[in-house]
């Protein structure tokens, strides 16, 4: 590994400047850095950093046995200086001040980078933009990193520390490499990104949707909402329901505590069949459909037992469904035509047709559901404004005779 210059200086951004040929790989200018493990040297890259319009950042992390994401390394990237973090040897909360200033920060997929930042943080980056979700306002379908270094540098990222353990330590070079083409050229991609988006006039569309994720993630997972992630709980009526609510939200609570995932506590299954059966012993709760034993150790049966005997009798609050209109059903058969219309008008609009409508949302828009996010900013005029047009028997989806599907002032005349 090279000198300990700390942070790397990139020489013409990063890898050698201008377009690369299909499949080529990058070439490097530089030695990579030295992971920082200091708090001095952390604070030097704050306060730098934070001094730039716009900065790259990316985390390698793992949860798969855990509640939280376990983060392993950060990699910024500004101006022409990059660097890489290892909060196993320095706490990373000092990233606050860069993520609460007025910078704005880069990611790609961001929603679980913003999930470590906010628990190792505190806090999140207070204006993002998602490369991934800004590439489906220009055509793309949710787009890999990779997939857009392709597309717009003609470059390929090294992918050979894709699935590898970042915990270890010292981290070998290829895995450094992976890491920091993370971040290398992401300003770049994000500046192409945002001259096409600016001259399609989408610029604002995508900044909007990447508010609503900053939104989401500042709002986490409330442990009172858990039973709605749980099919069989939702099916459920009455005190049933509260009490499979209750425990859903128990389940919840013990598997952040504990940080662990929550399946690995009590399956969804086990969470419906325990709240109906209310098991008074370690037997009988064992013997329940969807209880795994080695999951409910170290006490966790039992205080799972205590829980129950508190709500056995307790006066528990339902948690009330979201009301919405039912779907008529004369409608149900135009659900699958609209989608698919929806999703070719989208194609045709070069828009990603997932970010533009999903089933779902052309059920709701079909119900009348007033918290339809089609009917919310860009998407009311895209997709909420056409298919009131149907609705209101003004329009008609027909075929072109090419195969496609078109959208049609209705003649109302019968054939």
């Amino acid at each position: 590994m090279g000198g300990s210059r700390l942070p790397l200086r990139l020489r013409t951004g990063g890898f050698r400047a201008g377009r690369h040929r299909a499949g080529r790989r990058l070439r490097r200018d530089f030695d990579l850095p030295e992971p920082i493990t200091s708090r001095r040297k952390l604070a030097a890259v704050v306060a730098d950093a934070a001094t730039a319009d716009a900065y790259a950042l990316d985390t390698e992390f793992h949860r798969e046995r855990t509640y939280y994401p376990r983060v392993a390394l950060v990699q910024i990237a500004w101006r022409d200086q990059l660097a890489i973090i290892d909060p196993l040897e320095v706490p990373i909360a000092a990233l606050a001040e860069l993520l609460e200033g007025d910078g704005l920060a880069v990611l790609h997929a961001a929603e679980q980078d913003l999930e470590v930042l906010q628990q190792e943080c505190g806090t999140q980056p207070r204006r993002i933009f998602d490369t991934q979700i800004g590439a489906g306002f220009i055509g793309y379908r949710t787009p890999s990193l990779a997939a857009l270094h392709e597309r717009l540098l003609g470059a390929n990222l090294p992918k050979e520390a894709r699935l590898s353990d970042w915990f270890q330590r010292p981290l070998p070079e290829p895995m450094l490499a992976y890491a920091a083409a993370d971040v290398e050229r992401l300003l770049e991609i994000s500046d192409i990104l945002h001259q096409d988006l600016r001259a399609r006039g989408r610029l604002e569309w995508a900044e909007e949707e990447c508010a609503l994720m900053l939104e989401r993630a500042d709002a986490g997972r409330a442990s009172d909402k858990a039973w709605l992630r749980i099919k069989e709980v939702r099916r459920m009526e009455g005190r049933p329901r509260a009490l499979a609510q209750a425990v859903a939200k128990w389940r919840e609570e013990y598997a952040a505590r504990t940080n662990q995932p929550v399946r690995h506590v009590l399956s969804d299954l086990g969470v419906a069949v325990v709240a109906q059966r209310l098991p008074r012993t370690l037997s009988q709760l064992r013997d329940i459909r969807g209880v795994e034993p080695r999951n409910l150790r170290k006490g966790a049966d039992k205080e799972l037992l205590d829980f129950l005997d508190q709500i056995r009798g307790a006066d528990l609050e339902i948690e009330p469904r979201k009301k919405v209109p039912k779907l008529d059903q004369s409608l149900k058969p135009a659900v699958n035509l609209i989608t698919s219309w929806a999703a070719q008008h989208a194609a045709e609009a070069d828009l990603d047709p997932t970010l533009v409508a999903t089933r779902s949302d052309i059920e709701a828009l079909l119900r009348g559901d007033p918290d339809c996010r089609a009917l919310r900013g860009w998407r009311a005029e895209i997709v909420a404004a056409p298919v009131q047009q149907l609705l209101d028997g003004t329009a008609a989806i027909a075929f072109d005779g090419l195969g496609k599907l078109v959208l049609e002032e209705r003649s109302k005349r019968p054939i």
